[in-house]
């Protein structure tokens, strides 16, 4: 089993490979996974795990980063975390 298959079967359990006339590609829940990210169908399986693989990282990477998908309410409360610790040492001294 390549790395490919691997990283996306880890995310996707139950992606295959299906065949259609213009190639193979990966499908997951009936969606296409690299269909987003305009990934060309191939008739090589290991060339469709690549993309596969490639599209769940860039997904990934998209909404780690994404604006929409950030809340900063995490962020304030580390930062009041953080803050609180300073204030109180300070008094100890």
């Amino acid at each position: 089993m390549s790395k490919f298959k691997k990283r996306v079967l880890k995310q996707f359990p139950k992606a295959y490979v299906e065949t259609s006339v213009s190639g193979l590609r990966i499908i997951s829940n009936d969606r296409y996974l690299a269909e987003e990210f305009y990934m060309p169908n191939t008739m090589d399986e290991d060339k469709a795990w690549e993309y596969a693989s490639m599209a769940c990282r860039l997904t990934q990477n998209f909404n780690r980063a994404h604006p929409l998908r950030m809340d900063l309410t995490d962020i304030e409360s580390k930062l009041a975390r953080i803050n609180r610790r300073k204030r109180s040492g300070r008094r100890v001294k």
